[in-house]
C-alpha cells in the first residue's frame, strides 16, 4: 500500500511538472513564471541596481559612452552615427523590448502567435487593412536612402546584440505571462510601427455615417447640419496670412454628391477628439529670456511601458535630445543646441471608402473607367498558438484593399462591406528621413527642407531656434481633392473619384513669425477657407485652440513656468460658452430637492476642471445627456444604420439663431417638446444617474474620482497598470487628460546659446514593471510639474548618475 501511495505521489508530481510547464493552446506554461530562476522573481529591481558597467558587444564600430542620469535617462556618446543608433537600440530594447514587439506583432497582424485565436479578427482586421503591404513598400523605400538605411541598419543590429545576450531569466515578464521568447528585429519592423502609429492617428472616419445622413436628409440639410468651417474657430496658421504660392490647379466640388447607403459591418474607428495634442512656440519678443520658448503635449492613449523613451545622442554631427518612440530610431520630438520642435495631429481626410463593382461572383475584375480591371491577390497566412494556421486572401484594386465582401466576418465597425480602402499610409514614404534631418537641423531652412519627405500621418511641426525664429507648419502627404471628397462614400467605378496627386508639399500650410508673437495648434483647423486646397470638412473642435491663443495673446514675458501652467490649464471654454445656455433653460420648479443642490453646485462653478470640481462632473454628463435627447432621435448612432450628432459649434449655433428648429422635439415621444423641456429632462437624467453611481452629492462626485483616469498596461493586465489616477482635464480644455487619453508626455524647451529642456512622462523610462523607473515620473505628471533635463555636452552628469561603455 506505501509502494502504491509512493507510486501514485511520483506520477501525480509528474504530471504536475509536465502540465505546470507545457502550455495548453492559448493558455502559456506556468511553471516558467513561478519558477525562482527563471520566473517573474527575476524581474524585480532596486533603484540602484544598475552600476557601472564595461560590456562587451558585437557590433560596434568604436566605443561608446553612455551616461545615466538620475531619471534613468540614457546619454549616448558616440564617434559616429552608426554607433548612436545602435546604441540607442540597445538601450531601448533593454528597457522597452516587449513593447517594441507587441505594437509591431499587432501592427503585423500577428498577435494571433502569442494570445491564441481570440485576436483573429484583429488580425485580419490589420492585414486586410494592408498594413503589411505598406510597411514592406515604405521598408524598401526607406532603405534605398543610404542615411535612413544606415540608420535603421544601426538601430536593428543595437536591439538583436541585447536580445541575443537575453537568458529566458532575462526576459521581460510579459514574455513569461503569455509564455513566448522574443525573436530577431529585422528593419521592416521599423516601417511596421511607423503603420502602426498612422493607424492610431490617421484610420478615424465618418464616411458611412456621413452617407447615411445624405441619404435621409439630403444635401442640403447635411450641409447646413454638417458645415465644412465652423462658426467659431481659431484656425492654426492665423486668419489674414497669405499664401506665396500658385495652386496647382483647382477642381470644382459636384454639386449634389449622390445620396446613397451601403451594407455596413460593424465597429470602424471614428475621429477621437481626445486623440490630438497641444504644442505651440512664443517668439523672443513675448519671452522673458529674449529667446523663443516652445512647448508640446501630445495627447494618445495613456499607456503603460510609456509610449515615449526619453534619450539624448550626441555624435559629432548632432547633439539632439527629446523623446523616441521604442521602435524608431532618432528623436520624434525634442531640441538640439539650434532648434526645437514638436507635433500634434492634423486630422485631414486621408482615409477614403470606394465602391467596387466585380465582374461576377470569382471577383477576378472590377469596373473603372469603362473598363473591367485585374483584382490582386494577397495571400496572408495567420499563424494561431496552439492551432492550426488561417489563410486569408485580401481582394487589392488600385485604389486599396477590399477589406470585407459579402458574407465575410467583420472585425470593424462602420466599415463599409464591398469598398475599396484608400489610405494615405499604403503609399511609400521616408518619414525617418523627416527625424533624421530634424535631428541635425540648425534654422528655418533646415526644418523646411526636414519636412518635405514626411508622409503620414500628417503633423503640425512647431518649431522655434536659436535666430529668434518661430514657425508652424501641418504637414504631410495631403490628397488633392475636390471639396468634400471623401465625406462621403465613393464610387469605384468612376475616375473623377480618384485620387490623382498629392498637393505639392511646398504648398502645405505655414506661417513664420506671425505679428501676433507666437504660433499653436490644438488640432483645430488648419487654415481658414482662403486656403486653396481642401484637407477636410472637419477637425477638432475649437475650444483648446481658442483657450491656448487667449492665454498667449495675453502673455507679455512668458516663462518656462508660464508654459507649464498653459500645458496644465483646466479652464473649460465649452462649459463657459455652453453652461450659461443651458441653466436659461432650466425650470427649477420641477426639480426634486437634489436636482435643485446639484443646479445650485453647477451654478456656482467656474468653468474649471480641476481634480475636486463637482460641477465639471455634472457639466461633463450634462453635455452628452443633452446632446443626446437633441439629436440622437432624428441621427440615431445604430449598428444597422450608423449616424452622428451635429458637432457643439452647430449646436450652439442652433440653440442661438433657431430654438424652435424641428430637430429639438423628441420624435420618440407623443409630445411635442420645446427647447426648456429638452434641457430640463436632460439635466434630471443626469442628476439621476450621478445619484446611481455615486450616491447622494458629494465627495464621491468629484471630478477626477468620477473621470477615473487609467494608464492601462499595453495587454490591459490591471495588476501592471495604473488605475484612478487623481488627475484634473477633460476633453475640450487644454489639460485633455481623459479616462483614457491625455498627455502622452510633456516638453518644454528654453532657447538660447544653451537651450534647456523640461519634461514629463505618464510613467516611467522602464518598461519593466518590476523597475522603480516604471511609474517614477507619473507623480510629477500629474501634478503638471515638469523636470529640468541635462543636456549634456560631455558625458558626465551631475547628481547620480551610471557610466557604460559599450565596445
Amino acid at each position: 500500500m506505501r509502494i502504491l501511495k509512493a507510486l501514485l505521489s511520483i506520477v501525480i508530481a509528474i504530471a504536475l511538472i509536465y502540465s505546470l510547464n507545457r502550455s495548453w493552446g492559448a493558455v502559456p506554461a506556468v511553471g516558467p513564471l513561478l519558477s525562482p530562476f527563471t520566473g517573474f522573481w527575476q524581474n524585480a529591481e532596486k533603484p540602484d541596481q544598475l552600476q557601472e558597467a564595461e560590456l562587451e558587444i558585437d557590433g560596434t564600430r568604436e566605443p561608446i559612452e553612455v551616461v545615466f542620469d538620475s531619471l534613468h535617462i540614457p546619454h549616448v556618446f558616440a564617434k559616429n552615427d552608426y554607433d548612436a543608433y545602435f546604441a540607442q537600440g540597445y538601450l531601448t530594447a533593454r528597457d522597452r523590448l516587449w513593447q517594441m514587439e507587441f505594437q509591431t506583432h499587432a501592427a503585423a497582424g500577428r498577435l494571433c502567435e502569442i494570445v491564441g485565436d481570440r485576436a483573429l479578427e484583429l488580425d485580419r482586421y490589420n492585414r486586410r487593412l494592408g498594413m503589411g503591404f505598406a510597411a514592406e513598400k515604405s521598408a524598401a523605400f526607406m532603405m534605398d536612402d543610404p542615411r535612413t538605411k544606415e540608420t535603421v541598419d544601426a538601430y536593428t543590429a543595437g536591439i538583436n546584440a541585447y536580445i541575443a545576450q537575453l537568458k529566458p531569466a532575462d526576459y521581460p515578464l510579459e514574455y513569461k505571462l503569455l509564455g513566448y521568447a522574443p525573436e530577431p528585429w529585422k528593419p521592416i519592423k521599423c516601417a511596421y510601427f511607423l503603420k502602426y502609429m498612422s493607424g492610431v492617428l490617421a484610420l478615424g472616419a465618418d464616411d458611412v455615417a456621413m452617407t447615411n445622413i445624405l441619404a435621409k436628409y439630403g444635401p442640403d440639410v447635411t450641409r447646413d447640419l454638417f458645415p465644412d468651417y465652423p462658426r467659431k474657430e481659431d484656425p492654426i496658421i492665423p486668419v489674414g496670412t497669405k499664401w506665396n504660392f500658385l495652386p496647382v490647379y483647382y477642381l470644382k466640388s459636384p454639386m449634389n454628391p449622390k445620396p446613397g447607403k451601403g451594407d455596413f459591418a460593424i465597429n470602424w474607428p471614428r475621429h477621437d477628439p481626445a486623440i490630438g495634442s497641444n504644442n505651440w512656440a512664443v517668439g523672443a519678443e513675448k519671452s522673458a529670456t529674449g529667446y523663443p520658448i516652445l512647448a508640446n503635449d501630445p495627447h494618445l492613449s495613456l499607456s503603460l511601458p510609456s509610449i515615449w523613451y526619453i534619450i539624448q545622442l550626441h555624435t559629432p554631427t548632432m547633439n539632439v535630445m527629446g523623446a523616441s518612440m521604442p521602435g524608431s530610431p532618432g528623436i520624434i520630438g525634442g531640441f538640439n543646441e539650434h532648434i526645437a520642435w514638436g507635433e500634434t495631429n492634423v486630422g485631414s481626410d486621408v482615409l477614403d471608402f470606394y465602391k467596387i463593382k466585380f465582374k461576377d461572383n470569382s471577383r477576378q475584375e472590377y469596373w473603372h473607367d469603362n473598363k473591367w480591371k485585374p483584382v490582386t491577390r494577397r495571400i496572408e497566412t495567420v499563424k494561431i498558438k496552439g492551432k492550426p494556421d488561417v489563410v486569408d486572401t485580401v481582394l487589392y484594386t488600385h485604389h486599396g484593399p477590399v477589406m470585407y465582401t459579402q458574407g465575410q466576418k467583420s472585425y470593424a465597425k462602420n466599415f463599409p462591406v464591398g469598398y475599396a480602402v484608400r489610405w494615405v499610409a499604403h503609399d511609400a514614404a521616408n518619414e525617418l528621413l523627416t527625424f533624421y534631418l530634424l535631428n541635425r537641423a540648425k534654422n528655418h531652412d533646415d526644418y523646411q527642407a526636414a519636412l518635405i519627405p514626411y508622409g503620414s500621418p500628417a503633423q503640425n511641426f512647431v518649431f522655434a531656434d536659436v535666430n529668434k525664429d518661430i514657425a508652424i507648419s501641418p504637414n504631410g502627404r495631403f490628397p488633392l481633392k475636390k471639396k468634400e471628397q471623401g465625406k462621403f462614400l465613393l464610387d469605384g467605378t468612376n475616375p473623377a473619384d480618384d485620387w490623382v496627386a498629392y498637393i505639392p508639399a511646398v504648398h502645405n500650410p505655414h506661417v513664420k513669425n506671425p505679428p501676433r508673437g507666437f504660433v499653436s495648434s490644438a488640432n483645430q483647423s488648419s487654415t481658414d477657407p482662403t486656403y486653396p486646397y481642401y484637407l477636410n470638412w472637419q477637425f477638432a473642435p475649437p475650444e483648446r485652440g481658442m483657450r491656448i491663443n487667449q492665454r498667449l495673446t495675453a502673455m507679455g514675458k512668458a516663462t518656462v513656468d508660464s508654459m507649464a501652467k498653459l500645458q496644465y490649464d483646466n479652464y473649460n471654454l465649452r462649459a463657459a460658452t455652453l453652461l450659461p445656455k443651458l441653466l436659461t433653460q432650466v425650470r427649477p420648479g420641477t426639480l426634486s430637492a437634489q436636482q435643485q443642490q446639484a443646479l445650485k453646485t453647477v451654478q456656482q462653478w467656474r468653468f474649471n476642471n480641476d481634480i475636486a470640481e463637482v460641477g465639471a462632473t455634472i457639466f461633463v454628463e450634462w453635455e452628452k445627456r443633452f446632446m443626446d435627447a437633441l439629436w440622437a432621435d432624428d441621427m440615431p448612432d445604430a449598428d444597422t444604420l450608423p449616424m452622428k450628432m451635429p458637432s457643439a459649434d452647430r449646436t450652439m449655433r442652433l440653440i442661438d439663431e433657431n430654438p424652435t428648429a424641428k430637430w429639438v422635439d423628441d420624435t420618440r415621444t407623443p409630445a411635442r417638446e420645446t427647447l426648456a423641456d429638452i434641457v430640463t429632462r436632460s439635466f434630471q437624467i443626469t442628476i439621476d444617474t450621478l445619484t446611481r453611481r455615486h450616491g447622494p452629492q458629494g465627495q464621491k462626485w468629484q471630478w477626477a474620482t468620477t473621470k477615473a483616469t487609467r494608464i492601462a498596461h499595453l495587454a490591459r493586465l490591471d495588476a501592471l497598470s495604473a488605475m484612478n489616477v487623481q488627475v484634473g482635464g477633460g476633453t475640450s480644455v487644454v489639460n485633455a487628460t481623459t479616462t483614457r487619453t491625455g498627455p502622452s508626455w510633456r516638453l518644454v524647451v528654453a532657447l538660447g546659446p544653451t537651450p534647456q529642456g523640461y519634461a514629463a512622462l505618464p510613467g516611467g523610462q522602464s518598461g519593466n514593471p518590476g523597475s522603480h523607473y516604471y511609474l517614477n515620473m507619473l507623480e510629477p505628471w500629474r501634478q503638471g510639474k515638469l523636470t529640468s533635463l541635462q543636456f549634456l555636452a560631455v558625458p558626465k552628469a551631475t547628481g547620480i548618475s551610471v557610466h557604460w561603455t559599450l565596445k
